[in-house]
Formats: C-alpha cells, structure tokens, sequence
C-alpha cells in the first residue's frame, strides 16, 4: 500500500498545504511519494526530497506543467496513478481543480475535504458547513482524497533524504492553454499559512472604514487580513481575503474578527482557529460562541484603542 501526493509548488519551493498532505498521507499507512510535476522545477523536487516521512520523489519536468494547468496535472497523475492506493491532493484552488478529473477518469468516487484519517479506508470530513462530521468508507481499489490542510499538522520540511526519480511527462494535448494570469501582490502573509489574522465584516461599512480600521491592527499583530463574505460581497476587500465555507479554510494561532456576526458559512472557515477573539457590539452575535475572548464593544472605538495599547 503506497500513496501519491501530489505537490504544490512554484517550480522553486513546496507550498505549506503539501506538508499537511503528507501527514495525511502517513496517516493512511505505507510509503509515501511525492510528485512533483512543474518547468525547471528540480529545486522544488529537491524540497521535496527533503520532507520528513517521504519515501520518494517522483519528478515530471516538461513545459507543459510550467502553471499546473488541471489538464495537464491530472494526465500526469493519471499515467502513475495504477501503482497507487491513495492519491492525496489539498484541498485548495489547485487541488480542487486537479482531483475531481482523475476521479472521474479513474471511475472512483472522491472522498473530499478529510480531516481526519481512521483506518486506510475510512475517513472523517465535516459536513452542513462543519456542524456534524461523517465518517465515509472508500471501497474503491484506487482512493482519491483531498485533504483540508487545518485538521492534519504539518510534516516537518526537512529531516527526509528520500530519492528523486525522474518520470516520463504526460501530455494531454491541446485542450487548453495558459493565456496569462493577474496575480494579487501583497507583502502580508499568505492568508491560508498565516499565524495571525484579522478579518473585517459587513459592520464596517465601506471599503474605506475597512483600511482605515483593519489594517493598523493587522500592522501591529504582522497579521494577515480577512473578510467575510458579507463584507466580500459588499466590495469591502477583495476576493482572495474571503474567509468561510466558500472562501478560504484558515486554523492560525490566533483570528481577530471585526465586526462579524459569525454566520454559520464563517465559522465553517476560521472555528479550528487556536485562539479566537470576536469584537461585536450584538451580544447575541454567533461569533461569541466560538469565541475564547468575546469584547461587546463598537469596534469603531474597541479597535484604535486596542492598536494604541499595542
């Protein structure tokens, strides 16, 4: 029994959520390898290699996986995917984009989203916005899994001296090409591997109160900054800040929310946090349920006061 992760990286270094993946991988018994599908991407199989727990490194180095187009990635798993029993993705853009096709070509059924590995085929995933947790059984010879990174620690990144093989690159043809992309420069840290955020909602009131108030505390904590989707939807920050059930699936050591009711699509994203601390001036607000510090107070005044005593 050996599984497959697949990893993600920017042909120069691994991406944090491949570390998560692989103690999901271990979780499930037997070898684990790596594959690691990317242009001139040796340095980022060479990480790889040196990941704690990984007992080889599969390396496809082609042009055609410069920006791990799905149809490309998934030909790739595809060409391997016979010597495997699982076959891990995150449960990111990326891994959701490439999973659901090698499912589909392979005929097996996806077990999506797990937090939590019982045995090597059975798994545990939450469901209704993360209000109750099944256990699902895959009886499938070839399991297809995708892993939401907060439920599993991460490998250490270093420690391991597994072999990099070289494999043959899959080809899919032309069924799609990369035409350019529009990339969100930001100098805070990545909202899915930050270790402290803070995030915004609809309370707010306009873009310009969310800047206004967000980020000195976001300066001052080195914090990495959020929103709700109220306040998504609203054009108070943009897309890629959105924190919940349809955004991102964030677990830092410690999440700030401003102004946030804590509808159930939100705390489906940030309830795994460590420490949370809610600042609402509805003493009702959900958000105080999950909270572990609760502040009934207008942020408006809450917030400048807590950046001055920082």
């Amino acid at each position: 029994m050996t599984s497959l992760v697949i990893a993600e990286h920017d042909n120069h270094s691994i991406k944090p959520a491949t570390l998560n993946t692989v103690t999901a991988a271990l979780a499930c018994g037997g070898e684990v390898h790596v594959l690691v599908a990317g242009k001139d991407a040796a340095a980022a199989a060479q990480a790889a290699a040196q990941i704690a727990g990984v007992a080889k490194v599969l390396h496809a180095d082609a042009d055609v996986f410069a920006h791990g187009l799905a149809e490309q990635m998934a030909a790739q798993v595809l060409a391997l995917a016979a010597h495997y029993s699982h076959i891990l993705f995150a449960a990111t853009a990326s891994g959701k984009n490439i999973a659901p096709r090698v499912a589909a070509k392979l005929d097996v059924a996806q077990v999506s989203d797990i937090t939590k590995v019982d045995s090597p085929d059975t798994f545990e995933r939450p469901i209704y916005a993360g209000n109750a947790i099944a256990t699902v059984q895959a009886t499938d010879a070839i399991k297809v899994i995708t892993v939401r990174t907060t439920g599993f620690d991460a490998a250490a990144a270093s420690g391991g001296s597994a072999a990099v093989e070289s494999v043959n690159a899959a080809n899919a043809g032309a069924q799609s090409q990369f035409m350019g992309s529009e990339i969100a420069k930001n100098d805070r840290p990545e909202l899915t591997a930050a270790k402290i955020i803070v995030s915004g909602g609809r309370a707010l009131g306009s873009a310009e109160k969310f800047n206004e108030v967000i980020t000195p505390l976001a300066d001052k904590l080195g914090a990495a900054m959020g929103a709700s989707r109220a306040a998504v939807d609203a054009g108070y920050a943009p897309n890629d800040w959105q924190v919940g059930q349809t955004g991102k699936i964030v677990a830092p050591q410690l999440y700030v929310a401003c102004g946030i009711s804590g509808a159930i699509q939100h705390l489906a994203g940030m309830k795994d946090s460590k420490v949370i601390v809610a600042i609402n001036k509805d003493p009702e607000a959900p958000i105080f349920s999950v909270a572990d510090y609760g502040l009934e107070a207008d942020l408006f005044v809450a917030v400048p006061e807590l950046v001055a005593a920082l």
